[in-house]
């Protein structure tokens, strides 16, 4: 659904998506579109006059955003490319070989890339492999350490692709985190995993859920801030 609200002489234009969720979330992404999630309960003036509520963030943020086209941001995956690993940016070195299927090590703070044949598809896939592999030696690692604190232990812990969040903790204890956050700093991580480890305590987003998390991760605030502005930069 399609819906605007006007904001200080400024029409506001978002996209509805109704979900089996309790609250209302907003996420604008570059060059300008803004989306916003919602329970299947709530009517369209409610919606609206929720938007509305939060213009001055809108605006804000669609500023920041206007000038980072994803597409501008995709990688080539040439020779000193940068990628980022826990928060830091590494070059990337391309080697010609026999390898028909790709393979990436990571040595000396060079990502190496082994190929036959430069094909775009094939290096990236190998990448995210990568990735994926490192996200989940660290997650867990993080998981185990952060048990403890929650007070919980989740039922399962996997790493998989989400196009819109960085992770999620469903009705039966299962927390699944997406494998780009092997590409935000240590801190990041740890607020992600805080976070949805913290729903295995109150399944909302309550101001209980918001203590604990705020408990173990008293700067969490600029923690979040930090993924919201900087998450679209965590791809390849």
């Amino acid at each position: 659904m399609i819906s605007s609200v006007e904001y200080i002489g400024q029409r506001i234009e978002f996209e509805v998506e109704f979900r089996n969720r309790r609250t209302l979330a907003i996420y604008v992404r570059p060059p300008g579109n803004i989306k916003v999630y919602s329970p299947v309960d709530i009517p369209e003036r409610e919606i609206r006059d929720w938007v509305r509520s939060k213009g001055k963030w809108i605006v804000e943020k669609l500023e920041k955003v206007r000038y980072l086209d994803p597409e501008k941001l995709k990688k080539r995956f040439v020779d000193g490319e940068s990628f980022l690993f826990l928060g830091k940016n590494y070059d990337l070195k391309i080697i010609i070989n026999r390898r028909k299927i790709p393979k990436v090590f990571f040595n000396n703070n060079i990502f190496n890339l082994e190929i036959s044949i430069f094909e775009k598809e094939k290096l990236r896939k190998a990448m995210e492999k990568w990735y994926r592999k490192k996200a989940e030696i660290i997650i867990n690692d993080r998981v185990e350490i952060y048990s403890g604190k929650i007070g919980r232990r989740a039922c399962s812990v996997m790493v998989k692709q989400q196009k819109r969040r960085w992770g999620s903790c469903n009705t039966k204890g299962n927390l699944y985190f997406n494998w780009r956050l092997a590409m935000a700093p240590p801190e990041i991580i740890d607020y992600v995993v805080v976070h949805e480890m913290s729903h295995l305590v109150h399944a909302d987003h309550s101001k209980s859920f918001w203590d604990k998390v705020g408990y173990i991760l008293p700067d969490y605030k600029n923690r979040r801030k930090w993924l919201k502005e900087n998450g679209v930069k965590l791809d390849i």
